[in-house]
């Protein structure tokens, strides 16, 4: 059974805590979801708010390939004639071939919120549908609450979509709008619908009890042919029907073409990008396309893994455009050693890494989350020459007073048998460290001065120590093309964070001495 996917990442999914596009992050997110092929992309509401009027202007000139540009709107005020409702005339405006439309499926609603009676709210439904029809679009009615107003007056819920249908919409599509309905409520409401009417039923889901992807795809299997989502789940309270899991879950489970195979490999680089642009941090166990969908820390996992990807691994990372990764921590066994060391490595330097790794984490580092530093203490074991400089004191003052603070750091660096004594200031205590770090291997290692710092987190792992806790740093630096995240742990905030510092630049100049052609091109 063939279906149609929606997305409305750009209206509902902007509605969800902490986003907010601009017209230019609109119109990016809208080709992105082009180029995997979504048949359905709503743009927003147009007359609602300038830059959602503005965004159908400017679509206009963009390339969105098949896809259909969607406009919403609600039908008409209860006490305006259609012709003369200035939000129907903004969906006019857009020039859209598609307009979806919400109305008010649920009695409690038509009385307690629209403040109407059922006769005028099936009024403006059937005169909204009927202009927007006589003005040539495909109209896709919104059965707003329908599945609570089922459980309530079936009666009315029915009689909703019979006037949207009889007006003449495309498509009817029955809205979970508070997010709270369960798989079996789900099945059996679109069961009824089909059996009642024979226009093209859609699915709108919310994730308030955690159930929008299971509640869209049991009404798919139950009839409906639309599936409205949202990239990452994106939407107002809990979200919506997260589209990066029903997309990958309709095509390799079900056997549902949705999009074109070949995009299928494209949807964790959307998942991100999407991300990135609504300046909202990925979910790491996001399925199929999470930094952990496809991580394996146990050691038996990793083992079997080597034997078989299947043994634990429901499908091909690269199915979904995502990759495996195999964690090393005190959970460890060998195979997890063996999967990230080079071939070279014997069985002897498997047992002392490991070991390392376990005594380390026994203390409170964290190399799961610190691949340099992981991989900096494998290279030490393997030679323990010296690295390209070493920190040997670091000291930092900070100076508070009423209103303003101050902080200096001075370190000593040895480069070379050298020893290099510098001085900074910074915003902080560690700013001002790294400033002076900095200020010391940049005129030797001048490749260093394109490295920036993206991230810099602070655990305390013994809360109960108070201000004598181990505090464990992790640093994120990066460059044009790679980052890498190096850890520091100790009792001295002051020096865990000065290590987490030394390894972060040591990491990029032993890439550099090898060739790492990725880390090479940014220092």
């Amino acid at each position: 059974m063939p279906v149609k996917l929606y997305d409305t990442t750009l209206r509902d999914g902007a509605q969800g805590m902490g986003i907010s596009y601009s017209l230019s992050d609109k119109l990016q997110i809208t080709q992105h979801l082009a180029a995997i092929g979504i048949p359905y992309i709503e743009g927003g509401w147009p007359g609602s708010n300038p830059k959602d009027t503005s965004y159908f202007q400017a679509v206009k000139e963009l390339e969105h390939g098949t896809s259909k540009i969607v406009a919403f709107g609600s039908t008409r005020h209860p006490n305006k004639r259609v012709t003369k409702d200035r939000q129907i005339q903004a969906l006019l405006e857009a020039q859209t071939d598609v307009v979806a439309i919400v109305g008010k499926a649920w009695d409690l609603h038509v009385e307690q919120v629209l403040e109407t009676d059922f006769d005028t709210n099936l009024t403006m439904i059937w005169e909204t549908i009927v202009v927007l029809k006589e003005r040539g679009k495909e109209v896709i009615f919104d059965a707003e609450h329908f599945f609570d107003g089922y459980r309530a007056n079936p009666g009315y819920a029915l009689h909703v979509l019979e006037t949207a249908a009889d007006a003449g919409a495309d498509w009817l599509v029955l809205c979970d709008t508070n997010g709270g309905s369960m798989p079996h409520q789900i099945r059996s409401a679109v069961r009824a619908v089909t059996q009642h009417l024979d226009t093209p039923l859609g699915i709108h889901t919310h994730n308030d009890a955690e159930l929008a992807v299971a509640n869209a795809l049991e009404a798919y299997r139950s009839g409906a042919l639309m599936i409205q989502g949202t990239i990452n789940g994106y939407g107002e309270r809990c979200g919506n029907a997260n589209l990066t899991s029903l997309i990958p879950t309709l095509q390799l489970k079900l056997g549902v073409n949705c999009i074109p195979a070949q995009a299928l490999a494209n949807l964790t680089h959307v998942s991100k990008t999407v991300g990135e642009i609504a300046n909202m941090k990925p979910l790491p166990c996001a399925p199929y396309v999470g930094s952990a969908a496809f991580a394996h820390k146990g050691g038996i996992h990793v083992a079997a893994v080597e034997k078989n990807p299947a043994s634990y691994e429901h499908i091909a990372p690269d199915q979904v455009g995502n990759s495996r990764q195999v964690l090393v921590s005190e959970l460890s066994g060998r195979s997890n050693l063996k999967y990230l060391l080079e071939r070279s490595a014997t069985r002897h330097l498997e047992t002392e890494v490991l070991k390392r790794i376990k005594e380390m984490e026994a203390y409170g580092y964290q190399f799961e989350a610190a691949d340099a530093s992981l991989e900096l203490l494998v290279q030490r074991l393997q030679d323990p020459s010296k690295p390209p400089f070493q920190l040997i004191q670091a000291m930092v003052y900070s100076d508070r007073r009423p209103g303003s603070s101050t902080a200096e750091a001075m370190v000593k660096i040895e480069i070379d048998h050298e020893v290099i004594q510098t001085a900074s200031s910074g915003v902080g205590p560690v700013h001002a460290l790294d400033e002076a770090i900095r200020k010391a291997l940049c005129p030797v290692f001048v490749e260093l001065e394109s490295v920036r710092l993206m991230d810099y987190k602070v655990r305390i792992l013994d809360p109960d120590q108070a201000t004598k806790a181990v505090t464990r740093v992790l640093v994120e630096a990066v460059s044009e093309t790679h980052s890498w995240t190096t850890v520091g742990c100790g009792p001295d905030i002051i020096q865990a964070s000065a290590e987490a510092l030394e390894d972060t630049y040591i990491y990029c100049l032993s890439k550099i001495s090898k060739g790492d052609k990725h880390v090479n091109a940014a220092c």
